[in-house]
């Protein structure tokens, strides 16, 4: 299996509901986010996707979210804006615009500081 991973990154502000402690509280980060996409077959120029090409469908679905509230963004005006539902939801949402029957996202993983992070990983 071929697998090739980009990074990117965006503020937002979030709050947690029902939380016991400061993240309960209005506050922001600085988000790292890594998609992997994979395939078992290389194109006739030795790629899964050019990183390019996958950078441009990634990047209006980070849009969406850089400086915003997630709190107001469906989904997460219904669950949690935890780290790992952020992950949850970017793996479905770059799944609807990146998979193919050749191409897979596999995983998601965000980095909400430098040392804290949560994944969703194709199953």
């Amino acid at each position: 299996m071929y697998q090739i991973t980009i990074e990117t990154h965006f503020s937002s502000a979030h709050r947690l509901r029902q939380y016991d402690g400061e993240c309960e509280r209005l506050h922001g980060h600085n988000w790292k986010v890594q998609i992997s996409v994979a395939s078992e077959v290389i194109n006739d120029i030795g790629m899964v996707m050019d990183f390019k090409d996958l950078k441009g469908a990634v990047k209006p679905l980070i849009g969406k979210l850089d400086h915003h509230y997630l709190n107001e963004i469906p989904p997460f005006t219904e669950i949690n804006p935890t780290t790992e539902n952020i992950a949850k939801y970017l793996f479905d949402e770059f799944s609807k615009v990146i998979n193919t029957d050749l191409i897979k996202v596999t995983k998601v993983e965000i980095w909400e500081s430098l040392t804290c992070s949560a994944s969703y990983t194709l199953s």
